[in-house]
């Protein structure tokens, strides 16, 4: 199903040499194998900020040797030994491609996104595939933790994505990965979360028509849940609960197979809102607490072409600096450091906006007007 997302957050220092990324193609079992690694990864010592503390490899891209179609993923951390470890190192993984933009912001497209939660996932492969053209480039960017009290040494993560060869007759529908966050437009995702219930939104519109075929969410403990809304229609197309054996504990978040229903109808005439709520049973705040973000699988609808990126676009850049790390912070700081870094547009960059204080926030972007920032 190729979704959910992680978040971004600080960096432990690595020991020794830094982790590569690289890609190799396994012809024999169709799956190309991307490997991260290797790092250190200290024990964790239950230090109140240690949860958003991890591991950062560099940022890079790597380039799919064949034209392909993407039905599914998985992946292993093993040690320099080559123990199988425990899963939950891997905090999240995206991989971005830079030439599409996304389904409901002029941003650079997410192909997919891993996060502790999303465990090995695969769609029908005679029904649906993500294409992947020959020399593609994809950016990846990647975050480990050690929430355990073991250290461990040379670890590396190996992501398998799963494909048919583009020779083949099928898959039958040619479907794109989207995805719609609380958090939304541009800068870290996560959020404090304070005391009681919280809740936050954001609203958008589609560049093009089609139905979402798949749709899932990644959330944090303490989530009562995420929906999905046509505001236009005044209808919600899916809700999202998380599971997980306590309020503090989450083991994943529901999924919606919305092709037994033939899929979603998405207009880009209609605007669209995620919401994600959240019971904090303590007494305090809980610094980067909350995240909130759906995502899933988009069917182009008849001869709809997947939106092409515009490498000008403010916001486009703006988050582009953000997912390669030259920029970091909320969207407000993002704003303040893009006005001060150079650039050609320099005279045409935005001057943030006051930020609001409400315990329901609500954020809007139109994907016709690329070039008017939201509030942060």
């Amino acid at each position: 199903m190729l979704l959910l997302l992680g978040l971004l957050a600080g960096a432990a220092p690595l020991r020794g040499q830094g982790p590569t990324i690289r890609l190799e193609d396994d012809e024999t079992r169709n799956e190309f194998v991307i490997t991260i690694g290797p790092m250190d990864m200290p024990a964790s010592h239950g230090g109140e900020h240690e949860a958003h503390a991890g591991v950062l490899p560099p940022v890079t891209g790597v380039r799919v040797p064949r034209a392909a179609y993407l039905y599914g993923f998985d992946y292993e951390i093993r040690d320099g030994s080559g123990r199988l470890l425990p899963r939950d190192l891997l905090h999240h993984l995206n991989i971005a491609e830079t030439t599409r933009r996304e389904l409901f912001l002029p941003i650079a497209h997410r192909v997919f996104a891993i996060g502790r939660e999303t465990g090995a996932q695969s769609m029908p492969w005679l029904l649906f595939g993500y294409p992947l053209e020959e020399g593609q480039e994809l950016v990846v960017s990647a975050m480990m933790h050690n929430p355990t009290h073991e250290s461990y040494a040379g670890v590396s993560l190996n992501l398998l994505l799963k494909y048919v060869p583009a020779s083949r007759p099928w898959p039958l529908f040619r479907v794109y990965s989207w995805q719609l966050d609380v958090a939304f437009p541009a800068g870290d995702k996560s959020f404090d979360l304070p005391p009681g219930r919280f809740s936050r939104s954001y609203e958008a519109r589609p560049a093009i028509a089609g139905r979402i075929m798949v749709i899932a969410g990644h959330l944090h403990p303490y989530a009562t849940g995420i929906a999905f809304e046509d505001v236009t229609a005044g209808r919600v197309i899916w809700e999202g609960k998380p599971i997980g054996a306590s309020a503090g504990a989450l083991e994943g978040v529901t999924i919606g197979r919305l092709y037994r229903k033939l899929g979603a109808k998405i207009q880009p005439d209609h605007t669209y809102r995620v919401t994600v709520t959240y019971r904090n049973p303590t007494d305090r705040t809980i610094p980067e607490g909350g995240m909130g973000v759906v995502a899933g699988l988009f069917l182009p609808a008849g001869d709809e072409e997947w939106p092409v990126a515009d490498p000008t676009d403010e916001l486009y850049r703006l988050d582009l600096m953000h997912y390669r790390r030259e920029l970091t912070g909320k969207y407000a700081d993002l704003l303040a450091a893009f006005q001060d870094s150079p650039g050609p547009s320099s005279a045409r960059r935005p001057t943030p906006a006051r930020p609001r204080s409400t315990r329901r926030w609500r954020r809007s972007h139109s994907a016709s007007g690329s070039r008017r920032f939201p509030p942060p």
